[in-house]
């Protein structure tokens, strides 16, 4: 059973930063297509970056250089470091996983806070 948790959300002041977890169980995450998601308050849900089962990366272009996903095997977690903080980075974050072949992800973690003050 594909299960995934999300830790690492706080509060920081606009600047800083923090680092996302989400840890994977009942699949191997290295053969999974893998994304982090966030959705703010009255708006959509929106993409903020993706990992293939290749390793091969995409970033949505508001964090790009700012944000970077990337994958510990060894422990079937998946990372989102999130540097130079924004207030519009505010968000409820979550991890979602499924893969590579589906259409849309399938899995998704219960989500962590992320606000971010200026």
């Amino acid at each position: 059973q594909v299960h995934l948790v999300e830790s690492g959300g706080g509060s920081v002041q606009t600047g800083g930063s923090l680092r996302l977890s989400c840890a994977a169980s009942g699949f191997v995450l290295s053969t999974y297509c893998m994304g982090w998601f966030r959705q703010a308050p009255g708006k959509g849900r929106e993409g903020v970056a993706g990992i293939d089962a290749d390793g091969a990366t995409t970033y949505l272009d508001s964090v790009k250089g700012r944000f970077t996903i990337s994958q510990d095997n060894a422990k079937n977690t998946l990372y989102l470091q999130m540097n130079s903080l924004k207030p519009e980075d505010t968000a409820m974050y979550y991890c979602a996983a499924d893969k590579c072949t589906a259409a849309d992800f399938g899995y998704w973690g219960q989500g962590t806070q992320v606000t971010v003050s200026s």
